[in-house]
């Protein structure tokens, strides 16, 4: 496989993550139960059933594993990894198209991490990201810090989406191309209207990767994405798969449902991305989400009496102020953007050395020093600056935006949501020039009990979606339980040692926990 430093940090590395309350996960029991979640007028069904569904199984084959520890946390800067952790890389090879449409094959990336002790007739629980980053990077983070009693219990099979993380790269972009998207065109010579700037670099970028990519153009969204995972279901030689979908891989995980609901023994969505939304309402929620976030870190940095005084946040909105008026050298508010959200959504737990760090970084930017800054631009940009990225999101963007919509938002955004709200507006011209997806399909029939766990400020889907996931679960006949986290990251369950609790449970036995479980911070 391509475990070069390229390929790890063009696969995820969204950057360094932090807890709401200092070093490592929350791991305070469950003590409060909320109003169970409805999505409209669809009731989320937890009502016991006389069936159980059938257990994932032990794989009968295998991959081709190889042990990639050392070379993964090295390259990630994990750290040293935990004694007796185990982590083994290998590739496994996939139909483009599984109806024939168009021919050829592509090479998936896939990462298992176990430990020493964990049980060899264990049932593994297939883990993925979607297109927000990595799977096999959010599984090392995970691994490097508060993931040890879910893999003591069971292997975590990670896999990357086509063209992300170490799965066959996709490189369809030009230097320049990559930079104006990075940046919004915010450096283009003679840009005038910034929507208009990246209206021109999405639709360059888009022209160049999907003459790079014919005739497969049309295979790398979520629908194929679910076939990749039947094809390793296949490969391992199992009747019943366990799937987590974190994120947009959520997307993914309810495509494999609609496809091969027959094949889940578990079914779990982590931090979910909301259905039946255009693109403008998916923007808005991850906004929300970004911004509800950096209050939590805001608030987190001046209780430790952080290098950014007093209101970290109203020195946040400055800065980002600053990088739009070009005023802190060659870093755009895009990119600045980009690594707050960063920072802010990594699935690694930190402690408040690194909340410092991070303040302190930004405090010397706002100076005029980059130095600091600069490993967590670096860091941040990799994570969705590469081309796989940019194909995989495109793919799954239906109903996007326009540009009058768009210069719309940026006034309203910028106003109510002063960090995030600009910058998320222009951003929505990058996909619109790439040929609309048509809206998902979500599961009709679906005879299964499914968690769905959340946080209370993620940065990377929102708060808000959770409903109307449960709502199209419910209306599909799926009993439903929902564990929210009521600290700030993504996903939640690398965050809560509660929601790892019930995850755990619920893994085991396909038991529920009760629904609008709430996880202290």
């Amino acid at each position: 496989m391509r475990w070069t430093r390229a390929a790890l940090l063009a696969s995820t590395l969204s950057v360094l993550v932090t807890t709401a309350c200092g070093a490592g996960p929350s791991d305070r029991p469950a003590v409060a139960v909320e109003k169970p979640h409805q999505a409209g007028a669809a009731v989320t069904s937890t009502a016991p059933t006389d069936s159980t569904p059938p257990a994932p199984e032990t794989p009968k084959a295998d991959l081709a594993w190889k042990d990639c520890t050392a070379p993964t946390f090295n390259l990630l800067t994990l750290g040293a990894p935990p004694q007796g952790l185990i982590l083994e890389c290998a590739e496994y090879v996939t139909q483009v198209d599984v109806a024939g449409n168009v021919a050829g094959n592509f090479k998936n990336a896939a990462m298992r991490a176990r430990y020493d002790r964990t049980p060899k007739d264990a049932a593994p629980l297939i883990l993925t990201s979607g297109s927000d980053r990595s799977s096999t990077a959010t599984l090392a983070g995970l691994a490097a810090g508060p993931g040890s009693a879910l893999l003591a219990a069971r292997p975590v099979i990670a896999v990357d989406r086509r063209g992300i993380g170490s799965s066959q790269p996709v490189t369809c972009m030009t230097d320049p191309q990559r930079k104006a998207i990075a940046d919004q065109g915010q450096f283009t010579r003679g840009a005038t209207d910034a929507v208009d700037a990246m209206s021109t670099a999405g639709r360059d970028a888009t022209v160049a990767c999907l003459d790079f990519l014919a005739p497969a153009q049309a295979t790398f969204d979520a629908p194929h994405a679910a076939d990749d995972i039947e094809q390793l279901r296949k490969q391992l030689q199992v009747d019943h798969l366990a799937l987590l979908g974190t994120g947009t891989g959520a997307n993914m995980a309810l495509n494999y449902a609609r496809k091969y609901g027959q094949h889940l023994g578990r079914l779990v969505l982590d931090s979910p991305q909301a259905v039946g939304l255009d693109a403008n309402g998916r923007a808005e929620q991850r906004v929300k989400g970004q911004e509800a976030a950096l209050t939590a870190f805001g608030q987190r940095c001046a209780s430790l009496s952080c290098s950014l005084g007093a209101d970290p946040r109203a020195a946040v909105i400055d800065l980002v102020r600053r990088a739009g008026a070009g005023q802190l050298a060659d870093l755009s508010a895009a990119a600045l953007v980009t690594t707050l959200s960063g920072f802010l959504g990594d699935s690694r737990s930190m402690g408040n050395p690194q909340i410092t760090e991070f303040a302190d970084a930004l405090t010397a930017l706002g100076k005029g020093d980059h130095g600091p800054i600069t490993p967590f631009v670096l860091r941040a940009a990799a994570g969705v600056a590469n081309d796989g990225e940019f194909v995989n999101r495109c793919s799954d963007n239906h109903e996007p935006s326009t540009p009058d919509k768009a210069k719309e938002l940026e006034t309203t955004w910028g106003t109510q949501y002063p960090v995030f709200g600009k910058v998320a507006a222009i951003e929505l011209m990058a996909c619109s020039a790439w040929p609309a997806a048509t809206p998902m399909s979500l599961p009709d029939k679906l005879d299964l009990p499914v968690l769905v766990l959340g946080g209370s400020a993620d940065p990377v889907t929102g708060q808000d979606g959770r409903p109307t996931v449960t709502g199209a679960l419910g209306a599909a006949g799926a009993r439903t339980a929902t564990v929210v986290w009521q600290g700030w990251g993504h996903p939640s369950f690398a965050h809560s040692g509660c929601a790892q609790q019930s995850l755990a449970d619920y893994l085991k036995d396909a038991k529920l926990p009760a629904d609008g479980t709430a996880c202290p911070a």
